[in-house]
């Protein structure tokens, strides 16, 4: 996840004002996009459509814009939620505004938007929606398909199936406890709900089973703060400081935030959570990252705005090939500040000169060295 956030915010993120937004979507929904990537990009579609068409929109009302306005984001696809629940939906950073053309100078430049209106987020999810329901509609999988044919996974593995339609519910898929809640525990409901802040409705808005929030925003300015969203929204499915072994066996899961009703801990048998974790793997092919508008690859306006970052000191005290994404070394220091080339008796520069894999080479260079008592735990 550090290496997508770094590459992100150096190499492709203007320096502009970003928003995130966050579409949710229906049960139903969630279980088919776990499976069908094709449908998953014809709903994803739809929904950056609907945001760019709103960004469109506000532009020409703001700024007369003669040219077609060009928007851009980035897209994480994430299929999991709080619980390692199977729950597929998407964080959009979309660039808080739009590229025109300077219709005297002819430039490029970009056009930053007032914050949008609880309303105009309404009407982005009600837009969203309408979309989405004819493009299903069109794909025979409306309201009215037959369950036996809009449902392909169930009939050629009925196994992921049902591990999928557990892991959506919240349910145990097998095993003694088929069909059963999984087990929480946590404070009494009454007490936590004293503690926790009422839910926040600005820039939000929820319809048709969906939901949709627009209330971050990062400045242009503040690059640590989008590497950090960018982190986030990258982030692995499970937090491992947060899972421990209970006496009997038993697997814990402590919840970022605990939920309205109480519970701060979701417990699962072993056998349970491989199965939760089973319905996390996406199908093959199928991108969890996706580019938008101006920040798509063949955008034609694309080359004029991404940062530019200068990689000659890099490539001068690194041996990987200049394609690589991220240097091990620049990846380090900003994911545990740890600047590993500094050399620790002089404070000069180290560079490498030798990458070592074989496990008799790496022992007798800890005996020749005396480290061999220092190898980490």
């Amino acid at each position: 996840m550090n290496d997508v956030a770094t590459h992100l915010v150096d190499n492709v993120v203007p320096p502009v004002g970003t928003r995130q937004w966050v579409l949710s979507l229906p049960y139903s929904l969630r279980y088919r996009l776990a499976y069908d990537r094709k449908l998953l990009s014809v709903v994803l579609d739809a929904f950056i459509k609907s945001v760019f068409a709103s960004h469109r929109r506000r532009a020409k009302e703001h700024y007369a814009v003669k040219t077609r306005p060009q928007p851009g984001g980035v897209t994480f696809v994430q299929r999991f939620g709080g619980s390692i629940n199977l729950n597929v939906h998407f964080h959009t950073l979309v660039l808080d505004g739009v590229y025109a053309v300077d219709a005297g100078a002819g430039n490029i430049e970009f056009l930053p938007l007032p914050a949008p209106s609880s309303d105009e987020v309404l009407t982005v999810l009600m837009d969203t929606a309408g979309r989405i329901a004819r493009r299903l509609e069109r794909r025979g999988l409306g309201n009215d398909a037959a369950p036996e044919e809009s449902d392909r996974l169930a009939r050629d593995n009925p196994l992921l199936a049902q591990l999928y339609g557990a892991s959506v519910q919240g349910r145990v898929p097998n095993g003694p406890r088929a069909g059963q809640r999984t087990t929480r525990f946590g404070r009494a409901p009454e007490a936590q709900m004293r503690t926790l802040p009422a839910p926040s409705s600005s820039r939000s808005a929820v319809a048709a089973g969906m939901s949709l929030h627009a209330g971050v925003f990062v400045p242009g300015s503040d690059r640590k703060r989008l590497e950090r969203i960018c982190r986030y929204t990258a982030r692995p499915a499970i937090a491992t400081e947060r899972l421990k072994q209970l006496g009997d066996g038993r697997l814990a899961y402590r919840l970022r935030t605990p939920w309205r009703d109480g519970t701060t801990h979701i417990v699962f048998e072993p056998r349970e959570l491989m199965a939760r974790l089973a319905a996390l793997v996406p199908p093959p092919r199928a991108h969890q990252v996706r580019y938008h508008g101006i920040l798509a690859p063949a955008a034609n306006w694309r080359d004029k705005i991404i940062p530019k970052v200068d990689d000659t000191e890099q490539m001068a005290t690194s041996p990987v090939p200049a394609k690589c994404r991220t240097r091990w070394a620049q990846l380090l220091q900003k994911t545990f500040a740890v600047d590993a080339l500094a050399c620790p008796r002089c404070d000069g520069r180290m560079r490498p000169i030798a990458i070592i894999t074989r496990a008799s080479e790496i022992e007798t260079l800890l005996e020749r060295f005396d480290w061999a008592q220092q190898r980490p735990p």
